[in-house]
């Protein structure tokens, strides 16, 4: 480990958002480049910085740094030099001469203890001085409170943070309950607050901690897409988490409910406990959706009917009678939901609706939750359709309560259209749906369309289930398959595995394809084979554009070894393609990858002709693909480019939000559509091998599905009928809100 002291020269690159820089370092010997976390320090300060140097293949050494720390500036020189480079404003180079000549050595002691002789150098008045003083005593007790909290583990970046928040009061704070930090600083779990307690010297059995601990475990069944956990179990989870005994926890559940944390329910002859905000959002969305639902006769059914049969005379349709209902229900209901499996006319019955809507001299707003469902929306409507963030007008801030997103388009705010039409409602979680509802506004109608027997949202809820579980909305539910769909197997087959019923596994069908293999390296040939040569034509795509999608992450069919197994054939290294090789994954230009997580505040851009910015804003999501465009080793950052042309900066900091994404698990593949997809199915956890799982990997596919693996295995999923239970109250809220 290398120890340095020097002044900061300049920053090559820095990222305000996460901290990441690279920095000059003017040492006695050299001058030295450093990379790394760098937050709340400027260029003019002296630092003594730890780490190890790296070579890097093309600029040579660097220090990687491991830790930093400000050193006041010591000697005339020293003082004059900090207090010109910038830091303290309202002090330039010449004010730095006259106090560094007038005060010497004692300067910056003076500044913090007698800052009324400042008025004795020309320029400086009362004013001027106190803010200089305020500046430099401001600059020492971030410094004394960094180095504080240093002793504990926490990084300079998470340091920085907690001090802007609590500012003086920060020792207090850690050494009485550092379980607050987890409500008031941004990005702090339960876990880094534990760890900080821990060394504090904080009680295992402390009630700070145990309250914290509850609402971790209820943070924590969100990413299972629980909004509450039953008590008994919500109990076991903080056993387990915290090491304590039953009666430890439940005695601080009705605390935690009078703080206004938790809500506890007995509903379902069981007690519930939810967080606040999350029951709060259950039942805000039960109350717009109950106001939204209101009759819209303005016509008599014959000449709502006439409207219809004029529609798919324009358009040349014919509805049948399931999707007739559907279009004339949209004409008259506040809240409708169509639903269906593939081949059965949703997106018919869509353009049917928006061109009644357009007889009646309304306005319509199409939205999906992805970038890919969006796109296919306009494709398949001719109507421009956006993301629902898009539409909403996602800000990079986040909300007050910390718990959501922050859009611009609100009730104060609302959206302006008559009739919403939202596709793909199985990918729509209560939050984004809560959001969405409050941009709505009052008169309204809305559309919801979806595939019900899909895999639920990745986030918390199971919305299109538990509106259609609650019977308080007219709902048409498509099931007649259509000539054209018919002859494909995809279809015939999708439908078959949400019965329950048998399909053919074998190399018969034009687009729907089964190779019994029962070796994993024989898998990896067959798959390699597929996907460079024999279905790229046949499909008419790239081999990128072909997906693999597993029930998995490990193992060796699990995401991560197909990866590294199919970047190797796919896009294999090159003297010509710069890469960047994190953690177990090796980033390379031309590399198809995924973010892993929503970011809200990931800023994008989209440039036109000659690199011009054409269009920016924030929010990449868990799922969204794209393609690597460059790797950037002197400033440290992956270049991805999204759909719609969006480019967004990772510094190698923030690579721990990607994946490679030759192979995805089939529940990120929700709401997209693949010219064809390979499914490697050879056993696993029980759990994931069931229809829910197997029905919506095969529906993603346009043209050939192509299964490899255990004809066992994909019986066992046919026949998996049970999914993993999602706890959630929408349902009920719904039926507490009609009576």
């Amino acid at each position: 480990m290398e120890e340095l002291t020097g002044v900061i020269d300049h920053f090559l690159f820095r990222n305000e958002s996460n901290g990441y820089g690279v920095m000059e370092l003017t040492t006695e010997d050299d001058d030295v480049i450093c990379v790394g976390t760098i937050v709340g320090i400027e260029p003019g300060e002296m630092v003594a910085v730890t780490g190890d140097y790296v070579i890097h293949q093309q600029y040579g050494p660097q220090l990687k740094i491991d830790t930093i720390r400000v050193i006041p500036p010591t000697g005339v020189i020293g003082i004059e030099r900090y207090l010109a480079s910038g830091i303290i404003k309202g002090v330039g180079p010449k004010i730095a001469k006259r106090i560094t000549r007038a005060f010497g050595e004692d300067s910056l002691k003076i500044i913090s203890e007698q800052p009324e002789r400042l008025t004795e150098i020309k320029g400086i008045s009362e004013r001027i001085a106190q803010a200089i003083a305020e500046q430099v005593i401001g600059k020492k007790e971030q410094q004394d409170a960094l180095v504080f909290l240093a002793q504990y583990g926490v990084s300079q970046a998470l340091s920085i943070k907690i001090y802007e928040q609590y500012g003086s009061l920060v020792y207090s704070v850690i050494r009485e309950n550092p379980y607050r930090i987890v409500d008031d600083v941004e990005g702090v779990g339960f876990k880094k607050a534990d760890d900080i307690a821990s060394k504090v010297g904080i009680k295992t059995d402390s009630e700070y901690r145990i309250r914290c601990g509850i609402i971790y475990v209820l943070t924590q069944a969100l990413n299972e897409g629980h909004t509450y956990l039953p008590k008994d179990l919500l109990i076991s989870r903080a056993m387990e988490l915290l090491g304590v005994g039953y009666d430890q926890v439940e005695e601080e559940l009705p605390n935690l409910a009078m703080d206004k944390k938790l809500v506890i329910r007995y509903e379902n002859d069981a007690e519930n406990c939810y967080t606040s905000y999350l029951f709060h959002q259950e039942l805000a969305v039960a109350k717009m959706l109950h106001d939204l639902d209101e009759e819209h006769i303005s016509e008599k059914e014959d000449v709502l009917l006439s409207v219809v049969e004029r529609v798919e005379k324009n358009l040349n349709l014919k509805l049948d009678d399931m999707q007739r209902r559907a279009v004339m229900l949209s004409m008259q209901c506040g809240v409708l939901i169509i639903t269906g499996g593939p081949g059965t006319g949703k997106t018919t019955t869509i353009n049917a609706v928006i061109h009644c809507i357009e007889q009646e001299g309304l306005d319509v707003m199409l939205a999906a939750p992805t970038g890919r469902a969006a796109k296919r929306m306009t494709e398949a409507t001719g109507y421009e359709a956006r993301t629902i963030h898009r539409m909403l007008e996602l800000s990079g801030a986040v909300e007050m309560e910390g718990k959501g997103l922050y859009f611009e388009r609100n009730e104060n705010n609302p959206l302006e259209a008559d009739v919403f039409i939202i596709d793909e409602m199985s990918m729509v979680d209560i939050q984004l749906f809560h959001a969405l509802l409050k941009a709505i506004p009052p008169g309204a109608r809305l559309v919801l369309v979806g595939d019900v027997n899909q895999l639920p949202s990745v986030g918390p809820g199971q919305v299109l289930k538990d509106l259609i579980d609650s019977k308080a909305f007219a709902t048409v539910r498509l099931s007649h398959i259509f000539r054209q769909a018919e002859m494909s197997d995809i279809v015939v087959n999708a439908h078959k595995i949400n019965r329950g019923e048998s399909i053919a596994l074998d190399t018969n069908s034009k687009d729907f394809l089964f190779l019994e293999r029962q070796d994993p390296n024989v898998i990896y040939k067959h798959m390699i084979q597929l996907i460079t040569e024999k279905l790229p034509g046949y499909v008419d795509a790239t081999p990128v554009q072909i997906q693999v999608l597993t029930p998995t992450h490990i193992g060796p069919l699990g995401v991560e070894t197909l990866n590294r197994v199919l970047q190797k054939y796919i896009n294999p290294p090159s003297k010509d393609k710069r890469e960047k090789e994190y953690g177990d994954n090796i980033y390379r230009e031309g590399d198809k990858v995924m973010q892993i997580k929503n970011n809200y505040t990931l800023e994008w851009e989209m440039t036109g002709k000659n690199g011009i910015r054409i269009d920016k804003g924030v929010g990449v999501f868990n799922g969204d693909v794209g393609t690597v465009i460059e790797v950037n080793n002197v400033v440290g950052y992956i270049l991805v480019e999204y759909e719609e042309k969006k480019q967004v900066k990772y510094t190698y900091d923030g690579l721990d939000e990607l994946e490679l994404a030759y192979a995805i698990t089939i529940h990120k593949s929700q709401g997209s559509e693949y010219p064809a997809v390979l499914m490697p199915l050879l056993g696993g956890p029980k759990p994931l091998l069931n229809r829910n799982l197997l029905y919506t990997g095969v529906t993603r596919a346009k043209k050939c599905v192509m299964i490899l693996g255990s004809r066992d295995t994909v019986n066992i999923m046919i026949n998996n009928e049970s999914d993993n239970k999602r706890y959630t109250g929408l349902c009920m809220r719904i039926s507490e809100m009609k009576g």
